[in-house]
């Protein structure tokens, strides 16, 4: 039993530092974003998003990403994304926790003729005035 105990503990760090050591090696969409939205409770919104990555917590072809957004009328969301090629998953918060404005959303990263980095997101709030979802289209300056 403790030959097993410590066999497990020895691929489980040994994977660890493996995964510590990778370097990232996937694309960069850190920047400051424009953004309009929908909602299906607030309707249209406009919006501020910045992405910077953590290359800290960024391993191989794994991104992770720090997130804050603005929105005109809302307020400040933070939050944090993950990244693994094109796909970006997104957790937000509003900083008035009263307001139970928080989720998650996925989202697409493309690269347009002009060379312009952008993102489309779906979320979803389940707290938000009863449960709420919404996208956005947010374009690297």
């Amino acid at each position: 039993m403790k030959a097993t105990a410590l066999a497990c503990l020895f691929l489980l760090l040994s994977s660890t530092l493996t995964l510590a050591a990778t370097p990232y090696q996937g694309k960069d969409y850190s920047g400051k974003y424009q953004c309009t939205g929908k909602d299906a409770h607030d309707g249209d919104y406009k919006a501020v998003v910045d992405l910077m990555l953590d290359k800290a917590h960024s391993s191989g072809s794994n991104a992770s990403y720090r997130f804050t957004m603005r929105a005109e009328g809302y307020g400040l969301y933070r939050g944090a994304a993950v990244g693994s090629g094109e796909m970006l998953a997104i957790t937000f918060a509003n900083e008035d926790p009263k307001t139970k404005d928080y989720g998650t959303g996925i989202a697409k990263v493309t690269v347009g003729k002009d060379g312009k980095v952008s993102f489309d997101k779906f979320y979803f709030e389940p707290d938000y005035k009863g449960g709420n979802h919404g996208t956005e289209h947010c374009i690297r300056n």
